[in-house]
């Protein structure tokens, strides 16, 4: 069990670093170079919504990424906007702008083409829900683990 485990560890990892690369070449075809991957990624996962830098990086998206250099970059482009709350001048919210969903709408398409050609053959729905199902079952394992401060010794023999 203890390899099995380390194995989808290693391929979750491996996953995300490929995801990026397909995101640069999509990002490369699409002749956007004035933002990278990741940002690409948070872009798109900030959509059509208004959220705080907080909220976006507790979505997790970002694993080895700087959040706030990536979005300072987004700004400088033209990609997002920024505003303090008026209701929390502590607070900024950002969205992305007219570009940013130009370029949302976009990357929508490629990951529709993804997705249409992922299902043509390579996999079915039912195996892709199932696997999201069993990363979704490891993620709230690790996430109890660390609220109880790891796992209990009973159970980790």
């Amino acid at each position: 069990m203890k390899a099995a485990y380390l194995e989808a560890v290693a391929l979750v990892e491996r996953l995300h670093r490929h995801f990026l690369e397909v995101v640069k070449v999509e990002m490369d075809r699409l002749g956007v170079r004035d933002i990278n991957n990741v940002q690409a990624l948070i872009l798109y996962n900030i959509g059509s919504e208004e959220l705080t830098v907080g909220e976006l990086t507790q979505r997790g998206y970002y694993l080895g990424s700087n959040v706030s250099y990536n979005l300072k970059k987004l700004i400088e482009q033209g990609y997002i906007a920024q505003a303090r709350s008026p209701h929390d001048r502590r607070s900024v919210r950002i969205k992305l702008t007219q570009k940013g969903l130009d370029l949302h709408r976009r990357l929508d398409g490629v990951f529709q083409k993804h997705a249409d050609e992922l299902g043509r053959g390579t996999m079915k729905m039912e195996e892709l829900q199932s696997t999201d199902q069993t990363l979704r079952r490891i993620e709230r394992f690790w996430n109890q683990t660390v609220a109880e401060g790891g796992v209990p010794a009973s159970t980790a023999a």
